[in-house]
């Protein structure tokens, strides 16, 4: 693995085609490609009604911190290996950057044609753009009051 991993930065407006195709932003491909990321990994947010998208970095370093635990007598094991590992998909890049969203995950963030890209650091999101923008104000309220409240 890299020592100093490109963070996925910005937030980039996308279209979701009528086959369901998303054409992931170049700039977030070069991630993916520097992490040798076959693809890219997508699962659905556990806590909002969005899509996690991230590479082998995030992926590896998850598979590190579980493996630490007991995988036979530890609930918690269970819960996070499941609601990651199984929910994960690895999707294909087509030749133009595209890359075919299951039924499922299009139904759990709510896409319709249009959709937005959100850098997070470490992985992105794909959001549809009304819900984006509600998400939008609330975190940057919750952020601008932590400034003034200190927390």
């Amino acid at each position: 693995m890299s020592a100093q991993v490109q963070p996925f930065i910005s937030t980039v407006a996308g279209t979701l085609d009528s086959k369901g195709r998303v054409c992931i932003p170049a700039p977030y491909r070069q991630i993916l490609a520097t992490q040798n990321t076959p693809g890219v990994y997508l699962c659905p947010s556990f806590s909002e009604a969005t899509l996690e998208g991230f590479g082998d970095e995030v992926l590896q370093a998850f598979h590190r911190q579980q493996a630490e635990a007991d995988p036979f007598f530890t609930p918690a094991f269970n819960d996070k290996v499941f609601a990651v590992l199984s929910m994960t998909q690895n999707l294909p890049l087509d030749e133009n950057g595209r890359v075919r969203l299951p039924d499922d995950l299009i139904a759990h963030a709510g896409l319709k044609d249009r959709v937005v890209f959100v850098g997070m650091g470490t992985k992105f999101q794909i959001w549809e753009p009304v819900r984006f923008e509600t998400m939008r104000a609330e975190r940057l309220k919750r952020a601008l009051a932590s400034l003034s409240g200190g927390a």
